[in-house]
């Protein structure tokens, strides 16, 4: 039986990261990122950018790393509820049934696993919030996220088929780039040997504030891990940083609009000059190569070991890729 997409996925509207180091990286990102905090708890605090957004982070006190859940848009409740019912004629079991979210940022929605166990939610109605403008070299919020996963056909497939979304490109057989709206991508997989997140991408108004956003940082005394540049797929800048807790985000802007009745698919060689078009970043470091790799178990990333005769560390997994989102 032919089962249809569970809804229309509007975009990525949050995620939620795991952190031993909670007041580490609340600090981080709202002091240097450049995030607002809106709501605080003991052991989580809701950040937002200069968007629509209630929130565009949510960052939760735990004893492990990583990906706590990804927050998709859907219109209204009753295609919240429609996707209820076409994730149980899949067989797909709902981890919280559809109904008002108890949680900071309300909203109408539900939340499932998907293959790899990921914990997504789909919400609609949150509450408004007034955006602060797009005058400031600031995030204006979550853009992307890319996903380490041991089985990319499976996950594009699942990802396309059940949530509707479109492949945009490919690099290589080592990435899928998905999309749920007019923007290049909002999710990307990336091959690799376990299921863990390998960086959150946060946009940046224009090329000029992007800019300014990294002299932001580099006056808090923070330069990229890689970047800045222009990757090819998605054409897209980026520039790339490790937090407190070692989990990569990256500021990006410009990242190609398509044209639903006009764009067709390609695959991507892998290659530095297609990686970075403007050939500025070089290639990227072991170092936060073994970040966007991540761990297995949740674990911290454990620092690879500097070769004193080049000065660069050596023994990150060579399938860390995350080159090219």
């Amino acid at each position: 039986m032919n089962h249809p997409p569970i809804g229309r996925l509007r975009a990525l509207r949050s995620v939620e990261l795991l952190t031993p180091n909670f007041a580490e990286a609340v600090d981080f990102y709202e002091e240097v990122w450049g995030l607002q905090v809106v709501e605080a708890e003991h052991s989580a605090s809701w950040l937002r950018g200069t968007g629509e957004e209630h929130h565009a982070l949510r960052l939760t006190r735990s004893d492990t790393i990583g990906l706590g859940r990804l927050v998709f848009a859907l219109g209204t409740p009753a295609e919240i509820d429609e996707a209820a019912r076409r994730l149980r004629a899949r067989g797909i079991a709902l981890v919280t049934e559809p109904g008002p979210l108890d949680q900071v940022g309300g909203g109408y929605g539900l939340r499932f696993h998907d293959l790899d166990g990921r914990l997504v939610e789909l919400s609609a109605d949150t509450w408004a919030v007034t955006a602060r403008g797009r005058d400031v070299s600031l995030p204006v919020g979550v853009t992307h996220a890319v996903l380490n996963t041991p089985d990319i056909d499976a996950s594009v497939a699942f990802y396309r088929d059940v949530l509707g979304m479109r492949v945009s490109d490919w690099s290589e057989h080592q990435m899928a780039f998905l999309r749920c709206g007019s923007d290049h991508h909002c999710v990307a997989f990336n091959q690799a040997p376990w299921v863990s997140l390998n960086h959150v991408a946060y946009e940046m108004t224009s090329l000029d504030h992007f800019m300014r956003g990294l002299g932001r940082l580099r006056h808090h005394g923070i330069t990229p891990e890689w970047g800045p540049g222009r990757h090819g797929p998605g054409n897209n800048t980026f520039s790339y940083f490790t937090d407190p807790t070692g989990l990569v985000c990256e500021y990006t802007t410009e990242v190609a609009q398509i044209v639903e009745d006009t764009w067709i698919c390609k695959v991507w060689r892998r290659t530095p000059e297609l990686s970075d078009l403007w050939g500025t970043a070089g290639p990227p470091s072991q170092r936060i190569r073994a970040h966007m790799a991540g761990t297995p178990d949740g674990s911290p990333v454990a620092a690879p070991p500097v070769d004193a005769r080049t000065d660069t560390r050596t023994d990150a997994p060579a399938d860390a890729e995350g080159a090219a989102a």
